[in-house]
């Protein structure tokens, strides 16, 4: 009888096992793939082995009793014959194409990812790569800075990340496309299952032109946990983040949140001070989590700050300097 164990025979294989059977963004599989190894991680996950000293003991003990009933074999054999049927690329770290950005998630970085289409936007510099994202019930003035943005960052040639959603990460996908620059979708689910469906077209030309990428498994479905999980890596893969429109508590001031976790600067585009739709962004201005951002001579300066200064110092500064001011003039 085949098992999970036995499937997971080297390194590769067992983060695709773990990739494909349990949730993202969580700790303690970081700690012990640190600490043990891929193939060690999936025989303590099945119920087999002591747990390493490394790692406490309770935390790791509930950690087991949550993750053994999802070790199941059937389900890495489906997820593998998908992906081959699919004809998507899996990379783990360590590969020439894993983005090493993410590794500054430390052990909450994705154990594998599934990718179809260019995976060479993955290994251009950080500061290549420039996150756009926002509300999804987007007004027609935040679609159309997004796409002013996008398209000017493109000429630029920054690759521009978003999340395929409606709204915002939309208005930038198309953008770019519209521009003929490159773009790279992250999924919050597998990549069979393209999410939103209203915007499968759109996503399958970001797939056949630029890059779809996902943590999770062909077979995988969209969860509230996936969508905060995947905040992460919108966060993290760029060197700078966008938000251009967002609620006062929308979903994508976590991207925001998460990035600056990170030490990469965070910017946000004012809106009229009656739109609900910018409370978020002017939130994130008022607490100097984000600077200020006008056009994309502003996301340029944070993806390359002056000499000597850190994007995160860059973005703290001008968060609560105008940039009036920055450029010499009276304010």
């Amino acid at each position: 009888m085949v098992t999970i164990t036995s499937l997971a025979k080297d390194e590769r294989s067992a983060r695709v096992a773990l990739a494909t059977t349990l949730e993202p963004d969580d700790a303690v599989t970081g700690r012990l793939l640190a600490a043990v190894g891929a193939v060690e991680t999936v025989r303590l996950a099945a119920g087999t082995g002591a747990l390493p000293k490394k790692v406490d003991a309770v935390e790791a003990g509930l950690w087991r009793n949550k993750v053994a009933p999802r070790m199941d074999a059937r389900t890495v054999t489906q997820a593998l014959s998908e992906t081959d049927r699919l004809g998507l690329r899996v990379v783990i770290p360590g590969d020439d194409d894993w983005p090493t950005a993410l590794n500054d998630l430390g052990n909450r970085a994705p154990s594998a990812l599934w990718l179809r289409g260019a995976a060479s936007f993955l290994t251009a510099p950080v500061t290549d790569r420039v996150t756009i994202t926002g509300a999804r019930a987007a007004t027609s003035y935040g679609e159309h800075v997004t796409s002013e943005l996008a398209s000017e960052l493109t000429h630029a040639e920054r690759i521009i990340v978003a999340g395929g959603a409606y709204g915002i990460d939309a208005a930038a996908h198309r953008a770019t496309l519209a521009a003929g620059g490159q773009t790279l979708a992250v999924m919050v689910g597998g990549l069979d299952r393209l999410y939103p469906s209203g915007n499968r077209e759109l996503l399958e030309r970001v797939g056949d032109v630029g890059l779809l990428a996902s943590e999770m498994a062909p077979g995988a479905v969209p969860t509230r946990w996936r969508f905060l999980a995947r905040n992460r890596t919108l966060g993290a893969l760029s060197g700078a983040t966008v938000i251009v429109e967002a609620g006062y508590r929308s979903g994508s001031l976590n991207v925001a949140a998460r990035a600056a976790q990170l030490g990469r600067p965070v910017g946000a585009v004012p809106g009229p001070v009656t739109s609900a739709a910018s409370s978020g962004t002017h939130r994130l201005l008022r607490e100097g989590t984000a600077s200020l951002i006008t056009d994309a001579t502003d996301v340029t300066a944070l993806l390359d700050p002056p000499a000597g200064v850190s994007g995160q110092a860059f973005a703290r500064e001008s968060a609560i300097t105008p940039s009036a001011h920055r450029e010499g003039r009276a304010l």
